[in-house]
């Protein structure tokens, strides 16, 4: 075997064992490769497809309508739209004439209602004093009454016995028609006493009466728990709060949209003025198809994203409800079909999902933004987070 013949079979045996190295390998590759194949279908099994999307989903919220209590032209309008504004910040100003007027015409009726007060007690001390001074005139009628029925007393004694005299001619005439006199003039004495008397004691019994309808105005009270100024204490606060409300406050944090008013405008009372958008309370409607909401629960974690700030910005969300019906059972004229041609249409049913605050607050949203929301069905629902 020459030189040449020897290279050509070393050749030839390396070349197998190369080719056979390499099926060695391939197999091994193959080897793991199905073995994370396995894995893989094994999670896939598992787990993929635990989970359900959506682009069909759409930013939301409970805007606040700002509507005046009062009818009157507006003085000034202290926002525009697109502003961001706090709770309780001024959006609109009305004329407050007519209503600084009320308000001191009611201030003016409790300072008189104080004052009327005022009089009644001290009128509760005067007729106090009258019912003492017909107390001591009755006292004093009844000592003249006391004194009449003496007088009366001795003038039908001394009547009488010169009326026993008389015909013995112990006494004259003169004499017993001067006793006479005497007892006629007693006895009128002593019934003007007795109607002196009746006199005082009525005048007591209107005094004490006079009294008694006074204390009703002012029994078991002071000057300001009195109802009649507690009546006008309620009317100057009614006016007072009336008068606040000419200035018209945000109800809520959040962005103004669709102002319309200006100022000099006449409005009335719960005409629209604009809309205030709380985007810190945004949430997101997202309609699933009917078959694919079987699994998903209250309370369920939920991933979002948002053509705002793509795919970049993840927000983390949680079931918060499912709708009572979808949007064509809810529809002004809901689809009917009676003809027989029926054709099934899968339908979808609204799912409001509630946003991280925090995450919200470093990225905001705007009402009517599109999202795509990811329901994770494996996640804890409601009940369980409840429990732990």
């Amino acid at each position: 075997m020459t030189d040449t013949q020897a290279d050509v079979q070393t050749s030839l045996a390396d070349s197998q064992q190369l080719r056979l190295k390499r099926r060695r390998l391939l197999a091994v590759f193959a080897g793991i490769a199905g073995f994370f194949a396995l894995l893989y279908g094994g999670w896939a099994l598992l787990f993929a497809g635990r989970n359900v999307s959506t682009e069909n989903a759409y930013t939301a919220v409970e805007v606040a309508q700002v509507t005046p209590l009062f009818g009157g032209p507006v003085a000034s309008v202290e926002v525009i739209d697109s502003q961001i504004v706090r709770a309780g910040d001024v959006l609109v100003r009305l004329d407050e004439t007519d209503n600084r007027i009320a308000f001191e015409q009611a201030e003016a009726e409790l300072a008189r209602a104080r004052r009327r007060v005022q009089q009644l007690m001290a009128n509760d001390v005067n007729l106090k004093g009258q019912t003492d001074v017909r107390t001591q005139e009755i006292r004093s009628a009844k000592a003249d009454r006391v004194r009449a029925r003496a007088t009366l007393d001795k003038a039908i004694l001394d009547e009488k016995r010169r009326s026993n005299l008389i015909d013995g001619g112990a006494v004259s005439e003169q004499e017993l028609t001067n006793a006479e006199t005497a007892l006629s003039d007693a006895r009128a004495a002593f019934e003007q006493a007795e109607a002196r008397v009746r006199v005082a004691e009525a005048a007591k019994a209107a005094a004490e009466g006079a009294r008694q309808a006074n204390d009703a105005l002012i029994a078991h009270s002071t000057v300001e728990t009195n109802p009649e100024v507690q009546a006008a204490a309620s009317r100057l606060q009614q006016a007072r709060v009336n008068l606040v409300r000419m200035v018209i406050r945000a109800p809520v944090a959040g962005v103004v949209t669709q102002r319309a008013v200006d100022v000099g405008q006449h409005v009335q009372a719960g005409s629209h003025l604009m809309r205030i958008v709380p985007i810190e309370s945004i949430y997101v409607d997202a309609n699933f198809k009917e078959g694919e909401l079987r699994d998903v629960q209250l309370g369920q974690h939920v991933k979002l994203t948002s053509d705002l700030y793509g795919d970049e910005v993840v927000y983390d969300g949680r079931v918060q409800g499912i709708a009572g019906g979808t949007g064509s059972a809810f529809a002004a004229i809901p689809a009917q079909n009676a003809t027989g041609n029926w054709i099934k249409v899968v339908q979808r049913l609204p799912v409001r999902v509630r946003l991280d605050p925090r995450q919200l607050a470093e990225h905001p949203l705007r009402v009517g933004l599109s999202m795509k929301v990811t329901v994770d069905l494996n996640s804890a629902p409601a009940e369980r987070i409840a429990r732990e």
